[in-house]
């Protein structure tokens, strides 16, 4: 295990492997509800379901490998609902160019990976923004969870309201959090997992959880739905498809730079401003992007959900390498994992405990200044209420320098935001969302 520096990062086996599955159970709906919304833009369920685990098992393991991060890789949330709902079905073209472009995007970012520019990128952002990022994820994340199991629900002139505290879902998802609080305080080691096992135990006993069946063997239908490249490019430019891929590129750096330092900084592994081996995790990203087009899936983001791993001691690769293996196993149990994605209220406790304990990053913003406060709190607002990382950091990167300017301190401000500030800006205003 030298490999994975344990003793260096103050973990053991037992502590990482627990880690990885409590990060597995938080993602696990992931195979479950990218191919619900992927075949809504004609993509065959089972050729998505294994190409989301293909993905999730190459860039997760080069993390784990590569970068030694207890950090998961996946398709994206909101990007495959962009991908389906606005470039399938508004751009009049078939899921196999709208992967041509997807492929285009990651082998792009890809080369931008192996230049210093993303490294640049995560030092260039200021230490509030960095702490409103982490704060506002852990925000969205307990939303998330609330969410899921009906603990909120829409409401149509408030947007949001308590949901119906007598459903199954919702005393199941309460009971879930009680029992893993009291795991918690009571410093039982791998809280998380266990609050989780013993939440689906009760799911199952109050027929809440069923299982139609266990194993099914993995296929991809149609194969590879992009093999070569040059003919990807050239769908893309037949079709002029060059604001959907700036915006794949655009969203998908900031989602996965975002997600990777909210989750660095609350795992204890950002040295200052910057992300030691930054640049071998933001190649799993790109890498797991890439092969996901071409097997057919969304692009992939780094997963917030990694943060229910750190707060279960996850700090190394052996983490993410445990996360990769159960996705192997998960692609010959699909009716097993569907019926255990089916019921929120087993994982979304822990997503709500972690969103709390990410929630620490608000006392670490300097709230006396306005200009450094201002866009932090918008990134916390914003990145729950538009249920997107990447929303949340451009509003951010608007604000921060335009309160910069008028204070006089503009020249404080790296070159770097300046530019996504104006990207980000043509981004919402411009470009379909």
């Amino acid at each position: 295990m030298f490999r994975f520096h344990l003793k260096e990062n103050q973990t053991t086996v037992k502590t990482e492997i627990l880690a990885g599955f409590t990060t597995f159970m938080t993602m696990l709906y992931i195979v479950v509800v990218n191919p619900i919304i992927l075949s809504t833009a004609g993509v065959p369920f089972d050729q998505v379901f294994l190409a989301t685990i293909i993905a999730t098992v190459i860039g997760t393991l080069w993390m784990a490998l590569f970068a030694n991060y207890p950090i998961a890789i996946a398709p994206g949330m909101g990007l495959n609902a962009y991908f389906a709902f606005s470039v399938v079905g508004t751009n009049n073209i078939t899921y196999e160019v709208a992967f041509a472009a997807v492929f285009i995007a990651g082998i792009i970012f890809s080369l931008l990976s192996l230049t210093p520019f993303r490294e640049k990128l995560i030092e260039a952002i200021p230490d509030n923004l960095k702490h409103g990022i982490t704060a506002g994820i852990g925000l969205f994340i307990a939303f998330i969870g609330m969410r899921l199991t009906g603990m909120i629900t829409a409401h149509d002139d408030n947007l949001v309201a308590l949901g119906d505290l007598h459903s199954p879902s919702v005393i199941l998802a309460f009971s879930g959090l009680a029992i893993t609080l009291i795991l918690m305080s009571l410093r039982v080691n791998g809280a998380l997992f266990i609050g989780m096992l013993i939440t689906g135990a009760i799911a199952f006993f109050t027929n809440q959880l069923t299982f139609d069946g266990i194993v099914g063997l993995p296929s991809l239908p149609e194969g590879l739905i992009v093999s070569n490249p040059i003919t990807a490019l050239g769908d893309v430019i037949q079709h002029g498809l060059y604001a959907v891929v700036f915006s794949f590129l655009l969203v998908t750096i900031f989602d996965t730079t975002g997600t990777m330092i909210g989750v660095a900084q609350h795992a204890g592994l950002m040295k200052g401003n910057s992300m030691p081996r930054a640049r071998q995790a933001l190649l799993a990203d790109s890498v797991a992007a890439t092969a996901g087009a071409m097997v057919g899936t969304s692009p992939t983001s780094a997963y917030i959900e990694s943060s229910a791993g750190v707060a279960a001691g996850g700090r190394t690769g052996l983490t993410t390498v445990t996360v990769a293996f159960l996705f192997i196993l998960a692609a010959f149990f699909g009716p097993l994992v569907s019926a255990v994605s089916g019921v929120a209220a087993i994982t979304a406790p822990a997503l709500i405990i972690v969103g709390s304990l990410m929630m620490g990053s608000i006392a670490k913003i300097n709230w006396d200044e306005l200009d450094e406060a201002f866009p932090a709190f918008l990134i916390i607002l914003s990145m729950p209420l538009t249920s997107s990382i990447a929303t949340g950091i451009a509003l951010g990167f608007i604000s921060y320098p335009i309160l910069k300017i008028f204070r006089g301190k503009w020249a404080e401000v790296h070159i770097l935001v300046y530019i996504f500030a104006v990207m980000f800006l043509y981004q919402l205003v411009f470009l379909p969302h």
